[in-house]
């Protein structure tokens, strides 16, 4: 008969080795504790992943794609300006007076038209080191293209006034209308109406002004004390397209305020509490995605980011503000015409991708006057042409030389160090209150 005695540990043996009463159990419940926890941040991630991607196919979805816009670009491609460098990019930002919707009605009856209340040419330059915005005034006279309008029918090419090529052919006679007047490529556009406006104001908490006077407007329904002003949706729209109640009514006043407020506008984007805020940004993304009408490239939620993302570390002293040099137009008074040669050196500093300075005073003439540093090899056509020749006589003959503007030589300069030139205008850091 066998005897436990000879096998080692024989009483543990015998009884299966079984653990001190309750350890069993215990190891067992944390099993079961860690695999509950670990499905919970499966679950957890599994979920956190449903709602980042529910929130950016609502965001990718807000964005309107301007399709028609991009057919029309298409069949004049033969005829618009190339770039001169890799990287640059150009945008159109419009401001529509549509009266269409909910949101717009209230400014006046739909009439199944709409103009550029604003346009403003961004250019960002290759380096990223700066970004530079240009207002072109709704009443400068210009020269516009042969359009598609809204009905199929197409006008014919006249001298108007600015804004009526967006009323006769939308974003796509815009377009052409500032390439052909500027040379310059435009790569990508984005229309933004009043209620889209207001609702990106609005999802920033406002945007600060200061104000010099009190403001009395009772076409715009404003009415401000003097001093430091936070703006909500309403009043800011109301501020940027007063003309009546502030300083002489001109445009020019009006196109100045539209800049100071983008510039404050820069200035509370760009700051902590809201990149930072989640209760902030991600009403203004879904602001700014539901309230814009864009181009193809454009037209998603990735291609706003990486825009964004290039011009996001910008300082706000390199965010630059002017104004189309500009007077009244000889024929109307109540119109305007370029001032040149001027507005050709604003257009080659841009179309070349080369710096330029802004300031609150006058330019000096002196600066202003310095030769570009190099020749322009772009052929212009149209009013550009006639821009090109009220800049100075080109410096040699034949088509070749008709088709670029004048490079003089530098005397009293060393060769290669040209001053940028000088214009008008000011910065977002400006824009702020102090």
């Amino acid at each position: 008969m066998a005897d436990s005695a000879g096998i080692p540990d024989g009483g543990a043996a015998g009884s299966g080795g079984a653990p001190p009463h309750g350890r069993g159990r215990g190891r067992g419940r944390r099993r079961r504790m860690l695999r509950w926890v670990g499905l919970g941040l499966v679950l957890l991630v599994l979920a956190g992943a449903a709602a980042g991607w529910w929130l950016y196919a609502k965001l990718d979805g807000n964005i309107t794609e301007d399709t028609s816009a991009a057919a029309e670009l298409r069949r004049y491609e033969r005829e618009r300006p190339t770039h001169f460098g890799a990287g640059v990019q150009n945008i159109l930002l419009i401001g529509s007076d549509s009266r269409s919707g909910t949101a717009n009605s209230r400014y006046g009856q739909d009439e199944g038209t709409q103009r550029s209340d604003t346009a403003i040419l961004l250019h960002l330059p290759a380096d990223r080191g700066s970004a530079t915005a240009v207002s072109i005034p709704r009443d400068l006279m210009v020269e516009v293209p042969s359009c598609l309008k809204p009905d199929g029918t197409r006008t014919g090419e006249r001298l108007a006034q600015f804004n009526w090529a967006f009323s006769w052919g939308g974003a796509a006679c815009t377009i052409r209308t500032v390439e052909r007047l500027t040379g310059i490529r435009i790569d990508h556009h984005m229309v933004v109406d009043f209620g889209g406006f207001k609702k990106m104001v609005d999802a920033v908490g406002g945007v600060e002004v200061c104000l010099k006077r009190p403001v009395v407007d009772g076409e715009a329904h404003l009415r401000l004390p003097a001093g430091r002003q936070l703006l909500q949706g309403e009043q800011a729209l109301g501020f940027v397209r007063a003309r009546y109640g502030l300083g002489d009514g001109s445009d020019t006043e009006r196109m100045e305020r539209q800049q100071q407020f983008l510039g404050s506008l820069v200035e509370k984007v760009k700051s902590n509490g809201v990149l930072l805020n989640p209760g902030r940004l991600y009403p203004l993304l879904d602001a700014a995605t539901s309230s814009v009408t864009t181009d193809p490239g454009l037209a998603s939620l990735r291609g706003l980011y990486e825009l964004v993302r290039g011009v996001r570390d910008i300082p706000t002293d390199q965010v630059k503000f002017l104004t189309v040099p500009r007077r009244p137009y000889a024929a109307d008074p109540n119109r305007d015409e370029l001032v040149e040669p001027d507005a050709a050196r604003l257009f080659r500093q841009l179309r070349m991708d080369l710096p330029l300075t802004v300031t609150s005073a006058e330019p000096d003439p002196r600066v202003r006057a310095e030769p570009d540093p190099e020749p322009d090899p772009e052929p212009r056509t149209g009013l550009w042409e006639r821009v090109r020749e009220s800049a100075g006589p080109a410096t040699a003959t034949g088509p070749a030389a008709a088709s670029r503007e004048p490079s003089p030589t530098r005397s009293g300069s060393p060769v290669g160090v040209t001053p940028a030139p000088t214009f008008t205008g000011t910065t977002a850091a400006a824009a702020d209150c102090r």
